[in-house]
């Protein structure tokens, strides 16, 4: 029964990392785009913005969010896991866009193309496969940083077992209740990582 309640704790792991990620990988392009455009005043409060949440605790957002809205507990761990993951993602995006040659945007526009369809089209499909394999290793720390949510009552992955730490006192049981859990994290984040070397390997085999 405890794995079982391991597992529905896991549940909710992957509820908050999914949406997590769905929204720091749209909101991270935004202000990679941003950024990378240098558009007047917009480039200035996304780097603004990117640096302010950059230097502060994944915790202390997690709190805020948790304590100062009325968001539900795991609305909430995904909003604060967004809003921290969303400044790496920007940085990852501005990189990927700017490893792009200049002679993609050149070459685009001289066949008419504006600013935008010039980096929908072009860049942007460009810059998005050279940065899978940051992009999936912030994944993966978007995954481990979720364990942040039990802090505030979020019965996720690691906050159930607490749960069930408290409920033990041997030292075998809670090392067992510490190894599922690490397990669990582990077999999510590898496999996580053998799918990012997979797709990485076979985009460079279709551009080859």
């Amino acid at each position: 029964s405890n794995i079982f309640f391991l597992l529905g704790g896991f549940k909710v792991t992957l509820e908050i990392a999914a949406g997590a990620i769905i929204c720091s990988v749209i909101f991270g392009t935004i202000l990679g785009v941003a950024r990378h455009m240098k558009l007047p005043v917009i480039s200035q409060l996304a780097e603004l913005y990117i640096d302010i949440i950059r230097n502060l605790p994944c915790l202390l957002i997690v709190l805020v969010v948790r304590f100062m809205t009325p968001l539900p507990p795991v609305m909430s761990g995904i909003a604060a896991m967004s809003i921290f993951s969303a400044a790496t993602m920007a940085e990852v995006v501005r990189g990927g866009l700017n490893a792009v040659p200049r002679g993609q945007y050149e070459a685009a526009c001289s066949q008419g193309m504006n600013r935008m369809q010039v980096l929908w089209r072009i860049v942007l499909p460009q810059a998005f496969r050279n940065i899978i394999p940051p992009m999936m290793s912030e994944f993966t720390t978007i995954i481990k940083d979720s364990s942040y949510v039990w802090a505030v009552g979020t019965e996720e992955l690691t906050g159930r077992g607490m749960i069930l730490i408290g409920k033990y006192s041997a030292t075998g049981q809670l090392f067992t209740i510490f190894a599922c859990v690490a397990l669990i994290y582990f077999v999510l984040n590898y496999s996580l990582s053998l799918l990012a070397r997979w797709q990485y390997a076979r985009l460079r085999l279709h551009l080859n």
